[in-house]
């Protein structure tokens, strides 16, 4: 044998090394790809009917929000609605009651003096006589200090 034969030789068996090698890794990868397959499988399997499932529950989800928004438009029409009569209501009443409120008051004042005057305590101008002739109101309240 001569060296180029001993170096074909040497080459070829590398070569069919090399070659089973490849063949090795290929086998490999057709087992993975084989297994990833059924994996696949299993989970189309496993994930359609949460799929199905999932729709179902976002179809019934949108009615949900659907009668929501609509109890939120009949709300917003009623506090309008509400909003409208208060406001109307103040202003038809807010005047009229303010002046009758006056009146009572006032009322309340002429009778006060009527009642001194026949117990014979005659006030001058309207000014109130010396002493406490009615009881005074409670401070209710913090108190300021000056």
């Amino acid at each position: 044998m001569t060296a180029t034969d001993l170096a074909a030789v040497s080459a070829i068996l590398v070569a069919l090394v090399a070659a089973g090698l490849v063949v090795g890794t290929l086998v490999a990868v057709v087992r993975v790809l084989a297994d990833l397959r059924a994996v696949v499988v299993e989970l189309r399997s496993a994930t359609l009917p949460l799929v199905a499932d999932l729709r179902r529950h976002v179809d019934t989800a949108g009615d949900e929000l659907e009668r929501v928004d609509a109890v939120l438009e009949r709300a917003e029409r009623i506090s309008t609605t509400v909003d409208d009569a208060t406001r109307l209501t103040h202003r038809a009443l807010g005047t009229p009651v303010v002046k009758a409120l006056s009146v009572a008051a006032g009322a309340g004042r002429v009778s006060w003096r009527l009642r001194r005057r026949r117990r014979g305590v005659i006030t001058v101008g309207g000014a109130r006589p010396a002493g406490p002739a009615r009881p005074r109101r409670a401070v209710t309240g913090p108190r300021r200090v000056a």
